[in-house]
C-alpha cells in the first residue's frame, strides 16, 4: 500500500501496495520520501526533544556559571531553544546573607539552631519563612555541623597521635622480661655473630641488610620474615643497629632465637667509636629535633585546643611530638658509609616492613651510577597511597625550595632502600643532608616540617635510580582500602603510617600478614601476653 499525504499535510491517502516487501511511500506535495527517511527523522526530532529536555533539566542543577560539564551546554542551549531566560532564580538576599561572615557568638548550639536537616525541613514546612529567614536558618546549621565535624576530625587526630606514640604494654613487657633475661642467663648474652662468623660481617660476597630499631618484637619480624623467604639464607648478614637502652633486650632475643644459617649481628650505637667522638651530626640532629618539639609548648593539649588552624595543620603539630622524631634511629642512615666501612652495597630495611620474597636479586640490579635504589611514589595503581611528588613533602611557597627544586618532581620512599655505598661516598650527600637540616630550623621550618624524608629528597636528588614497584609496596599503615590479595603479591609491604602493626589501631585485615612472623606459643611472647588479634 502506499500513504499520500496531502501538501499541507491535512490529507492522508492509503493506496494498494504491489507488494508486501515494498517500501512503504509516503508523499508530500509532488515529493517522495520513503518510510525509512521519515521513521529516521522522527526518532531524530524525538531524541532532539528528550536531548533538550535532559539538557534543560541539569540546567537547573548546575547553576556554575563556569563550569564545564554537559549543565553548562543545557545552561546555553535549552532554554534557548524552549524561550527561556538564563537568569538565575536564587533570591539576592540568599547570596548576602551566606556570604556574610560568621558570628561565632550566634552559633552556639541550641534549640533555635536545626541539629538535623529532618529538623530543619520540618521547621521551614512549619513556618514558612521568607528567603532570608531560610538563609540564615540553613548558614547556622551548616556552620554549626561544620565546627562539630572539625572537633571531631581533630579528636581523631589526638587519639590516633596518643595511640601510635604510645608503647603498648605488651612491647614494654617483652623489653623488661628479655632485659631480666639478658642479666640473668648467659645463654641471653652470646656474642652475636659467633667468632667463626665475624668475618661475614665485612665480606661483600654475602648478601648485607641494614636495620635500625629500639622495637625488639618489629625486628623479630623483619628478620624471621626476611630469612624465612631468602633462597639463600646462608649468605644472608642482618646487621641490627639499636640504642643503649634496648641493646640488652635485642641481643637476648636472638641469643635465645637464633636464624640460623643467615648471620645476625646486634650492635649499639654506643659501640661505634666516631659516634663518641667529636662533633656528630646524627646527634646533632636528634638535639636539632628537640628544639623543634620545644617550640610547641603545652603539648598536644595545646594543639588541639587552637580554633583557627585547619586540622591537617594540627595533624601535623601532633605528628612533630612522636617520639621517633627524637630517636637516633630515625637519622641513622644518613651515616651508613661511616658505619660501615668495608661494605661496598647495603639494603637497608625499616623496622615496619615484612619481606615476602626473596631478596638476593636486589645486587643484581644496575645503579647506573646512582647512589639510591627506591621505588618512585607518584605513579601506581592506588591513587592514594602512590601520588606523592616533591610538592607533597616541601614547602615551594619558599623562595629557596622554589628555586632549587621542582615541585612536579616524582618522589621516593624510605623503607626498603639499595644504597651504593662505595657511589655514596664519593658525593657529599651527607653534608647535604644537614645542611638543608640547618636551613630549615633557621628558617623556623618553614621549608619542610618534619622527619627524614624532606632533606631525604633534597640530599639524594640526582642520586636516585628507581626500581620496581614489586620491591617495595607502600601504605598498609594508612591506607585501609589496600586489599589482602594486592598486599600478598607484593616482595616487600611497608605498614608506613600511624596504623604499625603492633598496635591496637591497626587493620584488622591486614594484620595476620605481620603476625604470621610470630610465635605465639614463645614463653617470652605468651607471658607478655601478646595475641594475633
Amino acid at each position: 500500500m502506499q500513504l499520500h499525504i496531502s501538501p499541507s499535510l491535512r490529507h492522508v491517502t492509503v493506496l494498494p501496495a504491489k507488494g508486501f516487501k515494498e517500501f512503504i511511500k509516503v508523499k508530500v506535495g509532488s515529493r517522495r520520501f520513503s518510510y525509512r527517511m521519515v521513521f529516521y527523522s522522527l526518532l531524530f526530532f524525538t531524541f532532539l526533544l528528550r536531548f533538550i529536555f535532559v539538557l534543560t533539566a541539569v540546567d537547573n542543577i548546575d547553576r556554575d556559571t563556569k563550569c564545564s560539564s554537559i549543565g553548562c551546554l543545557g545552561k546555553r542551549l535549552g532554554p534557548r531553544i524552549l524561550g527561556r531566560r538564563t537568569e538565575s532564580t536564587v533570591p539576592e538576599v540568599i547570596y548576602q546573607v551566606l556570604e556574610e561572615p560568621v558570628n561565632q557568638d550566634e552559633l552556639q548550639a541550641g534549640p533555635q539552631i536545626p541539629q538535623t536537616l529532618e529538623d530543619f525541613m520540618a521547621e521551614i514546612r512549619d513556618s514558612r519563612p521568607d528567603a532570608k529567614a531560610f538563609a540564615l536558618k540553613l548558614k547556622a546549621m551548616v556552620t554549626l555541623l561544620e565546627q562539630r565535624t572539625r572537633n571531631a576530625k581533630i579528636q581523631e587526630y589526638l587519639y590516633r597521635h596518643v595511640a601510635s606514640s604510645s608503647i603498648p604494654k605488651q612491647l614494654y613487657c617483652l623489653t623488661l622480661r628479655l632485659a631480666n633475661e639478658h642479666s640473668s642467663n648467659a645463654n641471653a648474652r652470646l656474642q652475636l655473630p659467633s667468632p667463626e662468623l665475624i668475618p661475614a660481617l665485612v665480606d661483600n660476597s654475602f648478601f648485607h641488610f641494614v636495620l635500625a630499631s629500639d622495637n625488639v618484637l618489629a625486628t623479630s619480624v623483619v628478620a624471621s620474615s626476611l630469612v624465612y623467604n631468602s633462597l639463600h639464607p646462608e649468605r644472608v648478614v642482618l646487621h641490627i643497629i639499636t640504642d643503649r637502652k634496648t641493646y640488652s633486650p635485642m641481643q637476648a632475643w636472638f641469643s635465645l632465637h637464633p636464624l640460623t644459617p643467615a648471620v645476625i649481628e646486634v650492635k649499639g650505637l654506643h659501640h661505634f667509636d666516631w659516634l663518641t667522638k667529636g662533633r656528630v651530626p646524627v646527634l646533632e640532629a636528634m638535639e636539632k629535633d628537640q628544639k623543634v618539639r620545644s617550640q610547641f609548648r603545652g603539648g598536644s593539649s595545646a594543639i588541639v585546643a587552637n580554633n583557627t588552624e585547619k586540622p591537617y595543620v594540627i595533624a601535623a603539630k601532633l605528628q612533630a611530638l612522636s617520639p621517633k622524631y627524637n630517636s637516633p634511629m630515625n637519622h641513622i642512615r644518613i651515616h651508613l658509609p661511616e658505619l660501615f666501612p668495608s661494605l661496598n652495597k647495603v639494603v637497608f630495611l625499616d623496622d615496619d616492613i615484612v619481606i615476602q620474597t626473596d631478596l638476593s636479586p636486589l645486587w643484581d640490579i644496575d645503579m647506573r651510577g646512582k647512589v639510591n635504589g627506591a621505588v618512585e611514589t607518584c605513579r601506581g595503581r592506588d591513587k592514594f597511597v602512590m601520588s606523592k611528588r616533591f610538592k607533597s613533602y616541601l614547602n615551594f611557597s619558599h623562595p629557596l625550595i622554589a628555586k632549587s627544586f621542582d615541585p612536579n618532581e616524582c618522589a621516593w620512599a624510605y623503607g626498603m632502600n639499595i644504597f651504593d655505598l662505595e657511589a655514596w661516598r664519593k658525593t657529599t650527600i651527607s653534608q647535604t643532608y644537614h645542611y638543608w637540616l640547618d636551613e630549615n630550623l633557621k628558617s623556623d621550618l618553614s621549608l619542610w616540617q618534619l622527619g627524614t624524608l624532606p632533606p631525604g629528597l633534597i640530599a639524594f636528588h640526582g642520586h636516585i635510580h628507581v626500581i620496581d614497584p614489586f620491591w617495595h609496596m607502600l601504605g598498609l599503615g594508612y591506607q585501609e582500602n589496600t586489599t589482602i590479595e594486592t598486599a600478598e603479591n607484593a616482595g616487600v609491604i611497608h605498614f608506613n603510617g600511624r596504623a604499625k602493626p603492633w598496635l591496637d589501631i591497626a587493620f584488622p585485615q591486614l594484620r595476620p600478614l605481620w603476625t604470621k612472623y610470630i610465635n605465639f606459643s614463645d614463653k617470652f611472647i605468651k607471658s607478655c601476653h601478646i595475641r594475633a588479634s
